[in-house]
């Protein structure tokens, strides 16, 4: 089976419609810029330049992109405007796959005798608790035992709100009160996890930017506290990023990756928006692989994250 052509029907399906608003206007402009043309010519690469920004994917990999389509072009000799929407899937797969050092493949896990700790950062409003919820029910749709921590201490509304999805996927949650210590609360979720014999734990933090001192410092003391009951926590850094805020993610992974170390990126409410090129931009400007996208409002609308089915469908 070829490279575009090995996922499953109903998965490109759901993905074909959640990146629907983004595809219609990349098309669309594309189809614009290349009607009454046969070749791929400066004025091609130019409307091109400014698709893929409008898009955005950001000025500094569209740059990128665009260099790799002229040294295609130097070296072919001659690129037919038909052949635009596989060189662009071609290009950008490949621009991806050199930052996707771990993909996944599925929801399994290294086998491991502690629990396998995800921390989860992001600013309010960007969908993260509602991640942790859909990443619990994955997890434990493929057989993993899952217990949430609340560790985002700061609102009342992130622990009720976490509170909801551990009962609607029916996992085990720890809590405190507002205003506790939230390693407190990583620490004793992590013992918890450890005597129910957990395979995994997601910890929710505190989505404040205000001070990234104060930041980096509350992040770094739940990693040290973490480390005292599962030494090789957090195995997984995940930053979630809103895909319909265009630019300000771009933003939001600078201050996040200063304050600590992410490992992985999930973009959310792609399916609202036409900025989808964001997944690209991010992902090659930080270097930090795009594990995890959601498409929709519903518990199973997050998708692990696949470099060839996402530009297939962005492009096809």
């Amino acid at each position: 089976m070829g490279l575009f052509g090995r996922f499953t029907k109903a998965k490109k399906e759901s993905l074909d419609k959640g990146l629907s608003k983004t595809k219609e206007s990349v098309l669309k402009k594309l189809t614009r810029a290349v009607v009454g043309k046969t070749t791929v010519d400066d004025s091609v690469l130019d409307d091109l330049e400014e698709i893929l920004i409008t898009s955005d994917v950001g000025v500094d990999t569209t740059l990128k992109i665009i260099e790799r389509i002229e040294e295609r072009a130097a070296r072919d000799k001659f690129l037919s405007t038909s052949e635009l929407n596989t060189i662009l899937k071609e290009e950008i797969a490949d621009l991806l796959q050199e930052t996707e050092e771990n993909a996944a493949v599925d929801f399994d896990l290294p086998k491991s005798e502690d629990p396998y700790v995800i921390m989860v950062v992001g600013v309010n409003g960007v969908g993260k608790t509602t991640t942790i919820g859909k990443l619990a029910n994955k997890f434990k749709a493929a057989g993993k035992k899952v217990v949430l921590g609340a560790a985002d201490t700061f609102r009342a509304a992130a622990i009720d709100q976490l509170v909801i999805w551990a009962e609607r996927v029916d996992v085990p949650i720890v809590k405190q009160s507002m205003g506790s210590d939230p390693a407190s609360v990583a620490f004793d979720t992590l013992t918890s996890a450890k005597s129910q014999g957990a395979d995994v734990v997601i910890i929710d933090t505190a989505g404040r930017l205000h001070n990234k001192i104060n930041l980096m410092n509350e992040l770094s003391k739940i990693k040290k506290v973490m480390k005292k009951v599962v030494p090789s926590a957090p195995n997984e850094v995940l930053l979630v990023l809103d895909g319909s805020t265009g630019q300000n993610a771009f933003l939001q992974a600078k201050q996040f990756t200063a304050a600590t170390e992410v490992s992985a990126l999930a973009i959310t409410k792609l399916d609202g928006t036409a900025k989808g090129g964001v997944v690209i931009g991010v992902s090659d400007q930080f270097s930090i692989p795009v594990k995890y996208i959601g498409i929709g409002e519903g518990i199973d609308d997050l998708q692990l994250f696949d470099r060839v089915e996402f530009v297939d469908s962005l492009f096809q």
